[in-house]
Protein backbone atom coordinates (compact mmCIF):
# COMPACT_ATOMS: atom_id res chain seq x y z
CA UNK A 1 0.00 0.00 0.00
CA UNK A 2 2.73 2.55 0.97
CA UNK A 3 4.22 1.29 -1.46
CA UNK A 4 2.40 2.21 -4.74
CA UNK A 5 1.57 5.37 -2.84
CA UNK A 6 4.84 6.27 -3.02
CA UNK A 7 5.02 5.35 -6.94
CA UNK A 8 2.27 7.75 -7.21
CA UNK A 9 4.10 10.70 -5.78
CA UNK A 10 7.27 9.86 -7.30
CA UNK A 11 4.89 9.57 -11.00
CA UNK A 12 3.47 13.12 -9.87
CA UNK A 13 6.89 14.59 -9.38
CA UNK A 14 8.35 13.41 -12.56
CA UNK A 15 4.91 15.19 -14.36
CA UNK A 16 5.63 18.34 -12.66
CA UNK A 17 9.29 18.22 -13.48
CA UNK A 18 8.60 17.64 -17.27
CA UNK A 19 6.46 20.94 -17.78
CA UNK A 20 6.01 24.41 -16.29
CA UNK A 21 3.60 23.43 -13.64
CA UNK A 22 6.30 23.14 -10.82
CA UNK A 23 7.97 26.10 -11.42
CA UNK A 24 4.49 28.09 -11.76
CA UNK A 25 2.89 26.52 -9.01
CA UNK A 26 5.97 26.35 -6.61
CA UNK A 27 6.34 30.55 -7.14
CA UNK A 28 2.88 31.37 -6.25
CA UNK A 29 2.13 29.03 -3.29
CA UNK A 30 5.24 30.46 -1.84
CA UNK A 31 4.68 33.69 -2.74
CA UNK A 32 1.32 33.27 -1.41
CA UNK A 33 2.59 32.01 2.03
CA UNK A 34 5.42 34.53 2.56
CA UNK A 35 2.58 37.40 1.74
CA UNK A 36 0.29 35.80 4.44
CA UNK A 37 3.07 35.92 7.13
CA UNK A 38 4.04 39.56 6.35
CA UNK A 39 0.27 40.28 6.88
CA UNK A 40 0.49 38.48 10.10
CA UNK A 41 3.84 40.11 11.16
CA UNK A 42 2.58 44.03 10.49
CA UNK A 43 5.16 43.92 7.43
CA UNK A 44 8.05 43.71 9.76
CA UNK A 45 11.22 43.87 8.38
CA UNK A 46 12.63 40.24 8.30
CA UNK A 47 9.19 39.42 7.09
CA UNK A 48 9.66 40.70 3.68
CA UNK A 49 7.73 38.45 1.18
CA UNK A 50 10.47 38.78 -1.77
CA UNK A 51 13.56 38.13 0.53
CA UNK A 52 11.38 34.76 2.24
CA UNK A 53 10.07 33.74 -0.92
CA UNK A 54 13.28 34.10 -2.87
CA UNK A 55 14.95 32.02 0.26
CA UNK A 56 12.35 29.43 0.48
CA UNK A 57 12.84 28.40 -3.39
CA UNK A 58 16.47 27.99 -3.04
CA UNK A 59 15.95 25.84 -0.46
CA UNK A 60 13.36 24.36 -2.26
CA UNK A 61 15.56 23.67 -5.95
CA UNK A 62 18.91 22.62 -3.63
CA UNK A 63 16.66 20.16 -1.29
CA UNK A 64 14.82 18.67 -4.28
CA UNK A 65 17.66 18.22 -6.45
CA UNK A 66 15.62 20.71 -9.22
CA UNK A 67 17.93 22.53 -11.74
CA UNK A 68 17.18 26.21 -11.94
CA UNK A 69 16.24 25.77 -15.87
CA UNK A 70 13.41 23.10 -14.70
CA UNK A 71 12.05 25.32 -12.39
CA UNK A 72 12.24 28.50 -14.81
CA UNK A 73 10.27 26.67 -17.19
CA UNK A 74 7.22 27.70 -15.32
CA UNK A 75 9.09 30.57 -13.29
CA UNK A 76 9.02 32.82 -16.87
CA UNK A 77 5.25 33.24 -17.13
CA UNK A 78 5.93 34.73 -13.63
CA UNK A 79 8.35 36.62 -15.19
CA UNK A 80 6.93 38.01 -17.59
CA UNK A 81 4.20 39.94 -15.26
CA UNK A 82 7.31 42.17 -14.24
CA UNK A 83 6.62 44.18 -17.24
CA UNK A 84 2.63 44.63 -17.18
CA UNK A 85 3.57 45.03 -13.36
CA UNK A 86 6.15 48.08 -13.80
CA UNK A 87 3.63 49.68 -16.15
CA UNK A 88 0.65 49.29 -13.27
CA UNK A 89 3.17 51.82 -11.23
CA UNK A 90 1.63 54.26 -13.62
CA UNK A 91 -1.78 54.25 -11.97
CA UNK A 92 -0.46 55.55 -8.62
CA UNK A 93 1.94 57.96 -10.54
CA UNK A 94 -1.35 59.64 -12.31
CA UNK A 95 -3.18 60.05 -9.04
CA UNK A 96 -0.24 61.83 -7.60
CA UNK A 97 0.53 63.23 -11.18
CA UNK A 98 -0.05 67.33 -9.56
CA UNK A 99 1.96 66.88 -6.74
CA UNK A 100 4.82 65.46 -8.78
CA UNK A 101 4.29 68.85 -11.06
CA UNK A 102 4.51 71.16 -8.12
CA UNK A 103 7.49 70.05 -6.80
CA UNK A 104 9.55 68.78 -10.32
CA UNK A 105 12.75 70.41 -9.64
CA UNK A 106 13.24 68.86 -6.10
CA UNK A 107 12.18 65.79 -7.25
CA UNK A 108 15.19 66.22 -9.89
CA UNK A 109 17.65 67.29 -7.70
CA UNK A 110 17.09 64.61 -5.13
CA UNK A 111 17.24 61.61 -7.38
CA UNK A 112 20.28 63.14 -9.26
CA UNK A 113 22.06 62.97 -6.01
CA UNK A 114 20.69 59.34 -5.19
CA UNK A 115 22.11 58.68 -8.66
CA UNK A 116 25.59 60.05 -8.12
CA UNK A 117 26.05 59.01 -4.80
CA UNK A 118 24.98 55.17 -5.31
CA UNK A 119 27.04 55.04 -8.51
CA UNK A 120 30.42 56.93 -6.74
CA UNK A 121 29.90 54.74 -3.56
CA UNK A 122 29.31 51.20 -4.83
CA UNK A 123 32.51 51.50 -7.07
CA UNK A 124 34.90 53.30 -4.97
CA UNK A 125 33.91 50.52 -1.69
CA UNK A 126 34.26 47.61 -4.73
CA UNK A 127 37.71 49.57 -6.05
CA UNK A 128 39.22 49.97 -2.41
CA UNK A 129 38.38 46.26 -1.66
CA UNK A 130 40.59 45.49 -4.67
CA UNK A 131 38.25 44.47 -7.60
CA UNK A 132 39.49 44.59 -10.73
CA UNK A 133 38.05 47.12 -13.16
CA UNK A 134 35.54 45.07 -15.26
CA UNK A 135 33.84 44.28 -11.46
CA UNK A 136 33.91 48.42 -10.27
CA UNK A 137 32.07 48.84 -13.45
CA UNK A 138 29.18 46.69 -13.00
CA UNK A 139 28.99 48.32 -9.32
CA UNK A 140 28.04 51.46 -11.46
CA UNK A 141 24.31 51.11 -12.39
CA UNK A 142 23.99 48.60 -9.33
CA UNK A 143 20.50 50.60 -8.00
CA UNK A 144 19.27 50.35 -11.80
CA UNK A 145 16.53 48.11 -12.96
CA UNK A 146 17.74 45.01 -14.31
CA UNK A 147 17.13 45.59 -17.86
CA UNK A 148 18.81 49.02 -18.19
CA UNK A 149 21.05 48.26 -14.99
CA UNK A 150 22.39 45.36 -18.17
CA UNK A 151 22.45 47.66 -20.80
CA UNK A 152 24.48 50.04 -19.05
CA UNK A 153 26.92 47.86 -17.70
CA UNK A 154 27.59 46.06 -21.29
CA UNK A 155 28.25 49.40 -22.85
CA UNK A 156 30.75 50.37 -20.21
CA UNK A 157 32.75 47.21 -19.93
CA UNK A 158 31.16 45.42 -17.22
CA UNK A 159 29.93 42.73 -17.06
CA UNK A 160 25.87 42.13 -17.11
CA UNK A 161 24.99 39.16 -15.28
CA UNK A 162 27.23 40.34 -12.44
CA UNK A 163 25.33 43.38 -12.47
CA UNK A 164 22.55 41.89 -12.49
CA UNK A 165 23.28 40.10 -9.49
CA UNK A 166 24.78 43.03 -7.94
CA UNK A 167 20.76 44.56 -8.44
CA UNK A 168 19.11 41.86 -7.43
CA UNK A 169 21.49 42.60 -3.76
CA UNK A 170 20.62 45.77 -3.69
CA UNK A 171 16.87 45.59 -3.70
CA UNK A 172 16.40 43.11 -1.62
CA UNK A 173 18.42 44.52 1.27
CA UNK A 174 16.44 48.15 0.29
CA UNK A 175 13.24 46.69 0.51
CA UNK A 176 14.17 44.47 3.88
CA UNK A 177 15.80 47.83 5.35
CA UNK A 178 14.27 50.78 4.01
CA UNK A 179 11.08 51.24 6.33
CA UNK A 180 13.35 50.63 9.57
CA UNK A 181 15.66 53.19 8.43
CA UNK A 182 13.03 55.79 7.81
CA UNK A 183 11.16 55.20 11.46
CA UNK A 184 14.94 55.45 12.48
CA UNK A 185 15.57 58.21 11.34
CA UNK A 186 11.98 60.00 11.53
CA UNK A 187 11.38 60.54 7.58
CA UNK A 188 7.44 60.73 7.86
CA UNK A 189 6.94 62.04 4.43
CA UNK A 190 5.96 59.50 1.82
CA UNK A 191 7.41 61.76 -1.42
CA UNK A 192 10.32 61.38 0.70
CA UNK A 193 10.27 58.10 1.29
CA UNK A 194 9.23 56.83 -1.84
CA UNK A 195 12.22 58.75 -3.91
CA UNK A 196 14.65 57.51 -1.48
CA UNK A 197 13.53 53.79 -2.01
CA UNK A 198 13.13 54.03 -5.54
CA UNK A 199 16.38 55.45 -6.51
CA UNK A 200 18.38 53.59 -3.90
CA UNK A 201 16.42 50.53 -4.22
CA UNK A 202 14.59 50.26 -7.83
CA UNK A 203 11.44 48.19 -7.82
CA UNK A 204 11.74 46.25 -5.14
CA UNK A 205 12.17 48.23 -2.38
CA UNK A 206 9.34 50.37 -3.93
CA UNK A 207 6.86 47.26 -4.24
CA UNK A 208 7.85 47.47 -0.03
CA UNK A 209 6.78 50.82 0.69
CA UNK A 210 3.41 50.09 -1.79
CA UNK A 211 2.32 48.06 0.78
CA UNK A 212 2.39 50.96 3.40
CA UNK A 213 1.26 53.92 1.25
CA UNK A 214 0.01 54.65 -2.39
CA UNK A 215 1.97 57.43 -2.24
CA UNK A 216 4.88 56.43 -1.36
CA UNK A 217 4.48 53.82 -4.49
CA UNK A 218 4.24 56.46 -7.04
CA UNK A 219 6.95 58.47 -5.87
CA UNK A 220 9.00 55.47 -6.04
CA UNK A 221 8.11 54.54 -9.36
CA UNK A 222 8.87 58.18 -10.61
CA UNK A 223 12.35 57.07 -9.37
CA UNK A 224 12.79 54.38 -10.79
CA UNK A 225 12.08 55.69 -13.92
CA UNK A 226 14.26 59.17 -13.62
CA UNK A 227 16.92 57.02 -12.00
CA UNK A 228 17.42 54.86 -15.12
CA UNK A 229 17.24 57.66 -17.57
CA UNK A 230 20.11 59.61 -14.86
CA UNK A 231 22.43 56.87 -14.41
CA UNK A 232 22.41 55.94 -18.23
CA UNK A 233 23.63 59.28 -18.98
CA UNK A 234 26.29 60.12 -15.69
CA UNK A 235 27.27 56.46 -15.47
CA UNK A 236 29.79 56.87 -18.35
CA UNK A 237 30.99 60.54 -17.35
CA UNK A 238 31.16 59.31 -13.65
CA UNK A 239 33.13 56.09 -14.80
CA UNK A 240 35.86 58.55 -16.94
CA UNK A 241 35.95 61.10 -13.94
CA UNK A 242 36.89 58.41 -11.28
CA UNK A 243 39.71 56.85 -13.74
CA UNK A 244 38.00 53.76 -14.25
Amino acid sequence: MHGTEGGDLYHVWVYLQSGPQLGLVATLLVWQGATWLDRRTGHAAWSNPIMLSIATLAILLLATGTSYQTYFRGGQYVQFLLGPATVALAVPMYANFATMRRNLIPILIAVIAGSVTASVSAMLIAHGLGAPRDVVISMAPKSVTTPIAMGISQDLGGIPSLTAIFVLLTGVFGGLVCIPVFRLLRITDRRAQGLAGGTGAHGLATARLLLVSETAGAFGGLAIGLNGLITAILAPLLVRWLGF
